[in-house]
């Protein structure tokens, strides 16, 4: 018999649809199996025939199946259409989006490993680091009016549904009780809820545990990202595979978890951009998830304090010549325990002493706020100390020798360090260029801004009768394993008086003490020439805005509101004026009607073909090329997209590569996708050009969020 498998084929080998194999036996779609591929032996799955199967050529011989992974239940229909669309949407071969939607363990596995590993007893579930989150309850707290509403509503219609809940406002319970209406309902149902981080991971997996592992076991729920070992994955995904497992918590990687009893799906924080695969198959999964939801027949939450703006439009009510929206929003203003949402302060850093990093008045609240024991956050979306070392004399800069990038000073350490490339070396005793010992940083980081706070609090004493004690979470200081989690605890346990910290800080976190969180560089993002920035901007000041006051009763009891502050050059900006009146419906607004004018998204859609290689001449050559054979070719579509010139990227050489970007744009999302369609055989062809023999590598990125 042949049998169609799909398999991980080289990304530019032009091989997209599953291959041909024989068999001696009827293997049913779904079903993994070992076959050869090349030299090599690599796991595959079965796929559903082609409706015409392509004629072998002569002399063409099948090889055959090696081997089939028994003891597993084959991957159902509902999954390997998620696959097929996926990878059709995406413009990828169905076998690299359905081989890196499973546990990497899992294709290293012989089928009598396999079977090994299925007759082994399941290992004790990893525990979650409960000194990192605060204790939950085992019981469901009681409804708030608005919350009862959106659960009802959830209840009583199919969705999807747009959940716009302020910061604090009780989301969580919200999904807790509508996984529970799930789970109770059917006692094969699956509940999958995501997550746009792995940081916030351990704390919803103690709430869900606190509540589901009573009335299921501990067992019945799991959690799947990148940062668990592989082991570990493989333990999940075979647990959510085999039903086991209830409820799945994860990133953007789960919405491919294999869930054949899936019920409801949840996304929280869904507007964020983690959602969005930035290597490989370039995937939103929170598209994905609505998709697989009307799919398989389960039912969608998007929560969010600041929707995208996808979502915020997809969800507009009914108007005159309007019929709305696709999502059905429900709004929860109100925070739990009618707590009041942080009073917003912009203090206008013009008026302040020059080159102050802190202005005196926020040192002022800080240090007040820190004698009565409570906690302050302060944000800024950089780490190290500095952006740049500079020399005063020949002008200098610690320029990336790889990158068209600056590589960024980290005093700690004593290092200049790549974000991009990651390459690293020691700071020079002197100017490289011109010998001049005086060279100094310019710029802010989480490391400077760290020092500086706890040189300006150290005489700061606590309601403890002890130094104020600053610390900082970034990537740098959470690089080892449990890092963050052991920072994390202390923070909830009250070890730290103030935080500072990039953006990993100011989402999702649910701490109880903290009354005051301060911004201090946010300008750079009001002038950016990427169109979603301000967007961008706003949803993290308004999250970061979110941690302060979580607890009604604690900020009452202190005797004096949650504050949230902005240092800012343009304080009578109008995202700073719609921020300081907490009015995300009204700075949506203004944003829509300029995308609209402007024909943007959500009012077009779009797609970028990125090229890399050698030189610049390369690949914009490729791109102008690719762009010219599609009009002579006349691909279907093309009359409704409009394609742009190649330009290079904003940080056009990275690793010693050059990066250009041609950008796509049609009023159509059917016109966009057939044109792609048809222009994937075009694109294969010129990268064979002798030509372009300077190309490394090219993609494709369907609806991008940054250009």
């Amino acid at each position: 018999m042949i049998v169609s498998v799909a398999v991980q084929t080289p990304t530019h080998s032009a091989v997209g649809e599953p291959l041909s194999y024989a068999s001696r036996i009827a293997i049913a779609p779904g079903t993994l199996v070992r076959v050869p591929l090349g030299s090599r032996e690599v796991l595959g799955v079965v796929w559903d025939p082609p409706l015409q199967a392509a004629a072998l050529p002569a002399g063409a011989a099948v090889r055959p199946v090696a081997g089939v992974l028994e003891g597993l239940a084959p991957l159902d229909a509902s999954w390997r259409r998620l696959v097929a669309f996926a990878a059709r949407y995406y413009q990828r071969a169905v076998g690299e989006v359905a081989l890196a939607a499973l546990p990497p363990q899992l294709r290293d596995l012989t089928p009598e490993q396999l079977a090994r590993r299925l007759k082994r007893a399941p290992a004790a579930a990893a525990p979650v680091a409960a000194e990192a989150t605060p204790p939950y309850a085992s019981e469901p707290h009681d409804l708030s009016p608005e919350q009862r509403a959106a659960t009802e509503r959830i209840a009583a219609e199919p969705g999807p549904f747009l959940l716009y809940g302020s910061t604090g406002s009780g989301k969580t319970e919200v999904y807790l009780r509508c996984v529970q209406q799930a789970l109770a309902a059917d006692p094969a149902a699956q509940a999958l809820v995501m997550v746009p981080e792995i940081n916030l991971t351990p704390q919803l997996e103690a709430r869900f545990l606190a509540r589901f592992a009573p009335l299921y076991g501990a067992d019945s729920v799991v959690s799947l990202h990148s940062g668990m070992t592989n082991p570990q994955r493989l333990k999940s995904w075979l647990a959510a595979h085999s039903g086991q497992a209830r409820i799945v918590l994860g990133t953007r990687m789960a919405v491919f978890a294999s869930l054949p009893g899936l019920a409801l799906i949840v996304v929280d924080e869904e507007h964020d951009a983690s959602y969005k695969q930035q290597e490989g198959a370039r995937y939103s999964a929170r598209d994905l998830a609505i998709w697989r939801g009307r799919e398989q027949g389960a039912k969608v939450i998007l929560g969010s304090a600041t929707p995208s703006l996808e979502s915020w439009h997809a969800s507009r009510p009914p108007a005159e010549g309007d019929p709305g929206g696709r999502y059905l929003r429900l709004h929860m203003p109100s925070r739990i325990g009618a707590g009041a949402l942080p009073r917003v302060r912009l203090v206008d850093m013009a008026q302040q002493p020059r080159g102050a990093v802190f202005s005196p008045p926020l040192v002022a609240a800080i240090t007040e706020r820190v004698e009565r024991g409570e906690q302050c956050l302060v944000l800024l979306n950089r780490r190290g100390f500095a952006p740049v070392l500079h020399c005063t004399e020949c002008g200098w800069k610690s320029d990336c020798p790889h990158c068209s990038a600056h590589q960024v000073f980290h005093k700690i350490d004593r290092t200049l360090r790549c974000h991009h490339c990651g390459f690293a070396q020691r700071v020079p005793y002197a100017c490289p260029s011109c010998g001049n010992p005086d060279i100094a940083p310019i710029g802010r980081g989480t490391e400077q801004l760290e020092e500086q706070l706890a040189q300006l609090l150290r005489n700061v004493i606590t309601p403890e009768r002890r130094a104020a004690r600053v610390a900082r979470i970034d990537a740098d200081t959470t690089r080892a394993k449990g890092a963050l989690e052991e920072q994390l605890a202390q923070v909830h346990a009250g070890e730290v008086d103030v935080l500072v910290g990039t953006q990993m800080v100011a989402k999702g976190h649910d701490f109880r003490r903290i009354t005051l969180v301060a911004a201090v560089q946010p300008d750079g993002a009001l002038f950016s020439s990427d169109f979603r920035a301000p967007e961008r901007l706003f949803a993290l000041l308004m999250q970061a805005a979110g941690r302060a006051g979580r607890d009604a009763a604690y900020v009452a009891a202190q005797g004096s509101p949650c504050e949230m502050w902005v240092q800012t050059y343009h304080a009578d900006h109008a995202v700073y004026a719609a921020l300081r009146r907490h009015d995300y419906p009204a700075f949506a607004g203004r944003q829509l009607a300029d995308r609209a004018e402007a024909g943007m998204p959500p009012f077009a859609y779009q797609a970028l073909v990125r090229a890399d290689a050698r030189t610049q001449e390369v690949a914009q050559g490729f791109l102008t090329a690719c762009a010219e054979a599609a009009r002579e070719a006349g691909l279907p579509g093309l009359e409704h997209v409009t394609v742009f010139p190649p330009v290079p990227l904003a940080i056009q050489r990275v690793a010693d590569v050059e990066r250009a970007q041609m950008l796509l744009e049609s009023p159509s999302r059917a016109a966009l996708q057939r044109f792609l369609a048809a222009w994937q055989p075009v694109l294969h062809a010129c990268r064979s050009d002798p030509a372009h023999r300077g190309l490394v590598r090219w993609l494709v990125d369907v609806d991008p969020l940054a250009i």
